[in-house]
């Protein structure tokens, strides 16, 4: 498997991906906004044509107009949908949900949406046994509101979401501004 080493940039407008491999550096337009790390991106963009019958809404019998086939459960347009821990799969659930997913107008509904989106490739530990007690985990979650400076994230062990305003530091120091992440679950006991 070669090594892909991949970066996402985006901006209120438009997502790019810049892609370095053994054959050289890539600049691609990103229209899903979705990125991981193998295979290379053409091909990750490439596969989402074996899914274009996948939808949000109820599947129609296409199957055969003289069988009475029906839906019999929510949620069968995505019947198909890839489920297993690969990349390519992971690729494939994250551009669909983010595709699909429906956010309200507020900052914090926006930043809820992006999470729950992110939270259906998140990697448990125990699921992708790497040898030696060692596990593929999602060790963080993160994304930025670059208009107004607000840096939000997750991180395995602290399901609570986290922010750092940007603003409210000296943007002009010479000094590196530092936060130790919050590792631990914050748990709010309503009944305390």
């Amino acid at each position: 498997m070669e090594i892909i080493k991949n970066w996402m940039i985006a901006d209120s407008r438009e997502v790019i991906t810049i892609e370095s491999t053994k054959k050289g550096m890539k600049i691609f337009d990103n229209p899903v906004g979705v990125l991981t790390n193998n295979p290379p991106f053409e091909e990750q963009l490439f596969q989402l044509n074996n899914y274009m019958h996948l939808s949000a809404r109820e599947p129609q019998n296409h199957f055969c107009n003289r069988l009475p086939l029906h839906p019999y459960s929510r949620g069968m347009g995505a019947l198909g949908l890839p489920g297993d821990l690969s990349s390519s799969s992971r690729f494939v659930r994250a551009a669909f949900t983010k595709t699909n997913a429906v956010s309200g107008d507020s900052e914090s509904e926006s930043v809820s949406q992006f999470f729950h989106i992110l939270g259906s490739v998140e990697q448990q530990r125990g699921c992708c046994d790497l040898g030696n007690g060692a596990y593929e985990i999602t060790i963080y979650t993160s994304c930025c509101n670059t208009e107004k400076g607000v840096y939000y994230y997750t991180t395995y062990e602290n399901h609570q979401i986290t922010a750092v305003d940007m603003h409210k530091e000296n943007l002009e120091s010479n000094l590196l501004t530092h936060y130790p992440l919050v590792l631990g679950e914050q748990i709010n006991m309503q009944n305390d």
